[in-house]
């Protein structure tokens, strides 16, 4: 069943990476704009918590990525809590561009208005739900709670502590011994696939695994800005945490768990500090007080048959399910195969280093708050002179390599290994000679990997490039980021792939803020053509394949924007 499993997720990628030669099916779809599924999902009839509004001071990226000035790791509070989720994927703000995408004109419309969110999102669809399973002795009464993006409050969908559900499907008791901590609660992100398939149909599944990695990626840095810590956790059965949720597996899934350690509460097991090193734990839950609100709930046993009642509100009269997103989620949802990912790490590249500027720290001095809250994509507003520096590259690499370590189950202590290689297609970098080229973060240099191409290297991104909505003369790089596939499922299983893609969105979301705090434009794209990207970076006769690609470039600085701040 492995070997099955894995087959039909490979030749799910291949039709990916090959999709701008070989369409993907269903061929000639539309669009039904009108009968799209609401952006925010709700559950009507369920009682609704208010959470704070107001973002707390948060320390800047040069602070994150240098590890100095951070606030001590005392737990998670509402509060915090609260900042976290609407950093993250809370509407912030309603923008409006002029820009070259083709519905720029009715966007002034209120139906069509685009609403600001912390984390980048494919098409901006933002197809991930999430869910608070509350343990007892946490700020709240026990329950399973959803969040609602739109209206930032908490809907409460089931009484009792569920959170032996979760851990039974963790395994993570069976696994360490650990038994619960009165503060116990766990964080569930699911993905909707109709949110995103209704636009994007088969190549939903690609997008998403990308934009839950995005979501991940945001709460790595949101976490130690807030005292807190997060580990993600990727290799559980989702069945029986679908089945508490009331989803329908093949419309909505469980794709990643985060335990949450409350302030002053035993770490939750599976939790960064229930893991760390015995002297790594104590140093991660200082003393605070933990606020109970209401008697604490009998632990249901991990084979309860509890399951939320309420029903989502669905805005479309018609919900479709795409072949190609059903079979590649249901092979993918196989537990992960037990053991490392060392294998599947990118091989060192050979040839002699191009060094690269010192990142500029100080251009990262910027709070995180503000840089989540204005972080926006460009849209074809790139626009030079001035040119993208070698010094701005160089700072954007360094910043966005370091995200590819991050507290997981399917990574060592130190958070590595990384699955993942940032490449460059310099085009108008002033200091660096046009070309392709891997970057080595261990040496912060980029390694050649390709000449410029004869017609130039602004052509040549254009004629690969298959939408409209930029112009290359105008992008000073394109930074892609690769991984290796079919190493990631060999050794993970059919699994791997949510993994590998996970961590792509993750480096993405880095590149995002480091961009933002230096005022950079940036835009996420999926619509080159893969095989003559790799091709044009060395990489055939290999298993390295380019994932994403991230446009960087200047904006003018005048610009026809509308922000409106919530």
């Amino acid at each position: 069943m492995q070997q099955e499993a894995r087959e039909v997720v490979r030749d799910y990628t291949e039709a990916v990476f090959r999709r701008a030669r070989v369409p993907m099916e269903p061929l000639n779809y539309e669009v039904d704009w009108a009968d799209q599924p609401s952006r925010h999902k709700s559950y009507p009839g369920a009682p609704r918590l208010p959470l704070p509004a107001d973002p707390p001071a948060l320390p800047s990226l040069r602070d994150l990525y240098t590890g100095e000035h951070l606030p001590p790791v005392t737990g998670w509070s509402l509060p915090r809590l609260a900042a976290l989720l609407r950093l993250s994927y809370g509407v912030l703000d309603r923008r409006l561009a002029v820009n070259w995408n083709q519905d720029a004109a009715k966007r002034a419309h209120f139906e069509h208005a685009v609403w600001g969110r912390g984390t980048a999102s494919g098409g901006g669809m933002y197809p991930v739900e999430l869910y608070l399973v509350s343990g007892a002795g946490g700020p709240l009464l026990p329950g399973v709670h959803h969040y609602h993006t739109g209206a930032h409050m908490l809907e409460r969908l089931l009484p009792g502590d569920l959170t032996g559900t979760v851990r039974a499907a963790l395994d993570v008791a069976g696994a360490d011994g650990e038994a619960p901590g009165p503060g116990a609660s766990y964080l569930l992100a699911t993905i909707r696939f109709w949110k995103n398939s209704f636009k994007y149909n088969s190549f939903c599944y690609h997008v998403v695994t990308q934009d839950l990695g995005a979501l991940l990626g945001s709460w790595d840095l949101l976490a130690p800005a807030l005292g807190a810590s997060v580990r993600r956790l990727l290799r559980f059965d989702p069945a029986p945490l679908d089945r508490l949720l009331g989803l329908d597996s093949d419309e909505e899934s469980v794709f990643a768990v985060v335990p949450l350690d409350w302030a002053g509460g035993t770490p939750a097991p599976g939790s960064a500090a229930a893991t760390a090193p015995e002297s790594a734990a104590a140093t991660a839950t200082g003393p605070a007080a933990a606020t109970a609100a209401g008697p604490a709930a009998p632990t249901a046993p991990g084979g309860s048959r509890a399951r939320v009642r309420y029903h989502a509100f669905e805005r479309s009269r018609r919900v479709r399910e795409f072949p190609a997103v059903t079979a590649v989620h249901r092979a993918a949802a196989a537990p992960a195969a037990p053991g490392t990912v060392d294998a599947a790490t990118p091989r060192d590249l050979p040839g002699e280093p191009v060094a690269l500027p010192e990142a500029r720290l100080d251009r990262l001095d910027r709070p995180l708050s503000t840089v989540l809250t204005t972080r926006t994509s460009s849209f074809g507003r790139f626009r030079r002179p001035p040119e993208l520096t070698a010094a701005d590259l160089a700072t954007t690499l360094a910043f966005a390599a370091a995200g590819r370590r991050y507290p997981a189950d399917v990574k060592g202590p130190d958070g590595g290994p990384a699955l993942t290689r940032l490449w460059v297609f310099a085009n108008h970098v002033d200091g660096l000679p046009a070309g392709g080229y891997a970057y080595c973060a261990r040496r912060h240099a980029l390694l050649p990997a390709g000449p410029e191409p004869d017609e130039g290297m602004s052509a040549f991104l254009q004629r690969q490039y298959f939408l409209t909505n930029y112009t290359m003369d105008q992008v000073g790089a394109v930074l892609a980021i690769s991984g290796r596939p079919d190493a990631v499922l060999d050794a993970l299983g059919p699994r791997g792939y949510r993994v590998l893609n996970a961590e792509v969105g993750t480096v993405a979301q880095r590149v995002y803020c480091a961009a933002t705090a230096q005022r950079l434009g940036c835009g996420a794209v999926l619509g080159f053509d893969n095989v003559a990207m790799n091709t044009a970076l060395g990489l055939d006769g290999t298993d390295e394949r380019t994932v994403l690609f991230l446009l960087l470039g200047r904006h003018p600085d005048t610009a026809a924007d509308l922000v409106y701040r919530l």
